[in-house]
């Protein structure tokens, strides 16, 4: 039996296909006010499509209750995907913040400082959260 050859860019396409869903579904459907807004950064998906992690910034609340809010919306989230998705594994959703803007702005403070080209500018107070021990 020939076994179908799959498409190199498979795995690239249902994350970003389960990216454009759940940015939607969030926006629609998740009643919990701990979620703020969610921008959805990325996903990465196990090579067997069983698990993804879903990667998100927030702008506007707390991260840390943000991504427990996520988290329990999870459930719900997967099942709203596997009636919009055709694929035979629907993944588990796992949501985990993007640490990678306040790490942009703390290079580019960085790049500022050993420049001398001035103060370097703060990250924006929505990044900075003082009880997520993420940020320090």
């Amino acid at each position: 039996m020939v076994r179908p050859i799959k498409s190199p860019n498979r795995a690239q396409r249902v994350s970003d296909q389960i990216q454009r869903d759940l940015a939607e579904l969030i926006a629609r459907e998740v009643r919990d006010p701990r979620v703020g807004m969610v921008t959805i950064s990325g996903v990465e998906l196990t090579p067997d499509y069983a698990h993804a992690k879903v990667y998100f910034t927030v702008f506007g609340s707390a991260p840390a209750a943000t991504e427990a809010g996520l988290n329990a919306a999870a459930g719900h989230l997967h099942n709203l995907l596997f009636k919009r998705l055709s694929i035979h594994t629907i993944p588990r959703l796992n949501f985990v913040r993007d640490l990678s803007l306040e790490r942009g702005f703390a290079m580019d403070g960085l790049i500022r400082e050993a420049l001398g080209t001035g103060p370097a500018q703060p990250a924006p107070e929505a990044a900075m959260d003082p009880a997520d021990p993420a940020t320090e």
